[in-house]
């Protein structure tokens, strides 16, 4: 699979807003730079797997993606503190 370098400066920017926006819906903080960009990206793996099987299509664009990869990211984090046993959102 090839990516071009513009493609995945596309995939890093979706997915750092996406995972700064999921930090703030959250836990009212960001991750850091590193941290709401994996996030982001796992968020939007999470969403293109779980959005289309409950039929959730949202549109095309930039936007339209990072509001799927926000979703996909809060979906993520709160998985993860019910994991931890953090026990608040």
């Amino acid at each position: 699979m090839y990516i071009s370098s513009q493609g995945l400066l596309v995939v890093l920017f979706v997915g750092l807003v996406a995972g700064w926006l999921a930090g703030k819906i959250v836990r009212g903080a960001g991750f850091g730079l590193i941290g709401d960009i994996i996030v982001g990206i796992l968020g939007a793996l999470i969403a293109s797997l779980l959005f289309p099987k409950l039929g959730i299509h949202l549109g095309r664009g930039i936007v339209s993606e990072i509001i799927y990869s926000a979703f996909g990211a809060v979906i993520l984090l709160l998985i993860l503190g019910l994991l931890r046993g953090r026990g608040r959102f």
